[in-house]
């Protein structure tokens, strides 16, 4: 970070060292890239110019900067990043799962289908220089070595189209390993690459609309030890497979654990195997496999419940205080074969007991079970068959939920606000912005809107963290600023950005999610998403790669929705679609598609392509015309029925004449004042 306590001070140049080795780098030596000195006020998104580098190589760097003067910084601190596995040669692993067919029936998928534990035992010969395990899959992973969890990430990976990219994570488990005998552990859960077969409003099937297939990974564990020798672990059919406690894993409905059938040390070196079975080779995914570029799903918060309450015998409402995206940890100490269910909501019912409808998957609201085995109500729920013989500890795995008030039943005497504890749940994205002022409410009201941003933020941005989760663009389009502001958002959007290209449809038209789930009514307002994400990512960070590498995208995007509006007016998609005074669509998204326009001009500048600029500079401003034409009441102010929405867009988006603007604001904020 650039800091100076000069008035108008400014970066005139640069100099980045990368270094072989921390040795050279102190020596000044840049033997993988020495920039020289760049005239260049740039200080992010210097692309790296040097030498080519290989799959696990570590380089280390530095950077000095001159101020406006021409007196140079001393050397940052040294820093460094390590290559990952760079072409899919480099990957020795095979991808495996436990061989089992998927169901025929659907009412099938709502039996116990027990989550599947892989194990694989090793030795390690020598004294260790480095140690590295990569591992991905389809549906969640959870790795151990020797009995620990590996690293700190949850629901890993995140969420994309495995026919277009894959991510993996890297570990450094290099003081984790034993001389000696040393085991890997891996258990699956399900994720968005097997749900369950829900009909969301009705008619919305994700196993119809996603790539699914039973849950797989690939690992490789990569040691180099002192002398110089190498050696890799990789997943293959020498791997051994049984399943597991978790009995039923879904990223809506929760998760159903029999502590009972845990087996002890499964993950440690010693375990008799003989009865496990053999892991099958699966296919492999058609996206190639990419190192996950955006921060990881973590725990980043402790919630401590205010009160525990017994509406009626036997049910406990916990009260955790406030709303979060996440998990509840439980303890228990009952006798073997207790079950409990936990289940969530964000609000009570007037007699105390837990509302649970507001948070129901896909408006699943049904007054009994339909012959297809789905559940009456999907709400948010858990159960845990306790093991006994003394305390236990639950923490949910391969699900999440979004919640304030937990239910919970089967205990057999009630429980103390010590035994349960909230998991705040998100993607891991750096505050870079704060706010604070003398008024308490609006102290409030910040934090409260930082809760609901992260508790939307599990690999994609979405709408609500518990009915559907999806990326939905228009949510993104309007609030990218508020996030950008209070959060680092650079590989997130970047990711977000590329989830729209990975789902266009075949003839380039983008879609409403992304990840796509084949939802496709809300149109422009929604599909700007792609370019809105391009110009905020090179407004905020100087992001231009971004830009050249999505810009073809938008730019198919757009010209297929001027080739359906010919007039220049979008007639049908959604817009603000819970406003208390309604509007059709016309005088609410042509504004988005001028604004669209106005976006790929700009994009089109920013890549030096002067002609695309101008031609999308002259179609925003022939959409202008239009929608002034068709829906302005000349002389008044006044836009199509005159709502506030409709006045806000036509303000907002800067969609009149400089002469009507006057009046449009007085009529604006007179409806405020004397109507509202």
């Amino acid at each position: 970070m650039l800091e100076s306590a000069v008035r108008g001070q400014r970066q005139s140049a640069y100099r980045v060292l990368v270094a072989r080795s921390m040795e050279g780098l102190h020596a000044n030596r840049g033997d993988l890239w020495d920039s020289g000195k760049v005239e260049s006020s740039q200080s992010v998104n210097i692309v790296y110019a040097g030498d080519v580098l290989v799959s696990g190589r570590r380089c280390f760097w530095k950077v000095k900067v001159w101020d406006k003067d021409g007196e140079s910084s001393d050397w940052s601190a040294p820093s460094s990043w390590e290559m990952g596995l760079m072409k899919a040669g480099d990957w020795k692993g095979r991808w495996i799962n436990d061989g089992k067919p998927l169901p025929e029936k659907d009412a099938d998928f709502y039996r116990d289908d027990p989550a599947p534990l892989f194990r694989r035992e090793f030795k390690v010969f020598g004294a260790i220089r480095r140690a590295r395990l990569y591992v991905s899959a389809l549906g969640y992973v959870h790795a151990t070595l020797n009995g620990r969890a590996v690293g700190d990430h949850h629901l890993d990976p995140l969420w994309t189209l495995p026919n277009k990219r894959v991510f993996y994570n890297v570990y450094d488990v290099s003081k984790d390993l034993a001389r000696g005998d040393n085991c890997l552990g891996v258990t699956l859960g399900n994720g968005w690459y097997n749900p369950l077969p829900l009909r969301m409003w009705g008619r919305v099937n994700l196993r119809e609309r996603l790539p699914v297939g039973r849950p797989q990974f690939i690992a490789q564990l990569l040691i180099e030890y002192a002398d110089g020798s190498r050696e890799s672990v990789a997943s293959d059919s020498a791997w051994k497979v049984a399943p597991g406690p978790i009995l039923r894993n879904s990223i809506y409905l929760g998760e159903k654990v029999d502590a009972r059938k845990a087996v002890k040390d499964w993950d440690k070196p010693g375990l008799d195997d003989s009865a496990w079975y053999a892991a099958q080779i699966a296919p492999a995914p058609q996206g190639p496999l990419q190192a996950q570029p955006l921060p990881p799903i973590r725990v980043t918060a402790s919630v401590k419940p205010v009160r525990i309450t017994e509406p009626s015998d036997g049910v406990y409402i916990v009260d955790m205080g406030q709303n979060f995206g996440g998990w509840a940890r439980f303890t228990f100490n009952v006798p073997e074969g207790t079950e409990i269910t936990m289940r969530y909501g964000e609000l009570l019912y007037e007699d105390g007991t837990l509302n649970p409808m507001t948070s129901v998957c896909g408006q699943i609201k049904r007054k009994k079970p339909t012959a297809d085995g789905s559940p009456a109500v999907a709400w948010q729920a858990d159960t845990y068959i306790a093991r006994g013989g003394g305390p236990e500890t639950y923490t949910p795995r391969f699900t999440f939920h979004a919640f304030r008030y937990v239910e919970i039943t089967g205990l057999p005497a009630r429980p103390s606000v010590d035994d349960v504890e909230g998991l705040r749940m998100n993607s891991a994205v750096e505050p870079v912005g704060s706010f604070s002022c003398s008024n308490e409410l609006f102290n409030r009201i910040q934090t409260m809107c930082q809760w609901t941003f992260l508790s939307n933020l599990f690999g994609v941005q979405s709408d609500c963290p518990h009915r559907e989760r999806f990326g939905y663009g228009g949510d993104l389009v309007t609030t990218s600023d508020a996030f950008m502001l209070n959060y680092d958002m650079a590989n997130f959007y970047a990711k977000a950005a590329r989830d729209w290209q990975d789902s266009a449809l075949p003839d380039g038209m983008l879609t409403d999610t992304a990840p796509s789930v084949g939802i496709q009514y809300c149109g422009v307002g929604w599909a700007m998403a792609h370019p809105h994400l391009q110009v905020q990512l090179y407004r905020y960070y100087a992001d231009r790669r971004i830009i050249e590498e999505q810009y073809p995208t938008s730019q198919r995007w757009l010209d297929l929705v001027r080739a359906e509006n010919t007039d220049h007016i979008v007639r049908r998609g959604l817009h603000d679609h819970e406003a208390l005074e309604k509007e059709k669509s016309p005088p609410m998204i042509t504004p988005l598609y001028c604004e669209s326009a106005r976006m790929l001009s700009r994009l089109a500048r920013i890549l030096g392509k002067d002609k695309e600029a101008d031609e999308y500079g002259r179609l925003s401003e022939n959409i202008r015309k239009a929608y002034v034409g068709e829906f302005l009441a000349s002389g008044t102010g006044v836009v199509a029925s005159g709502i506030q929405s409709v006045q806000a867009f036509a303000l907002f988006l800067n969609m009149l004449p400089a002469d009507e603007r006057p009046a449009a604001l007085a009529y604006l904020v007179r409806d405020i004042r004397d109507k509202h």
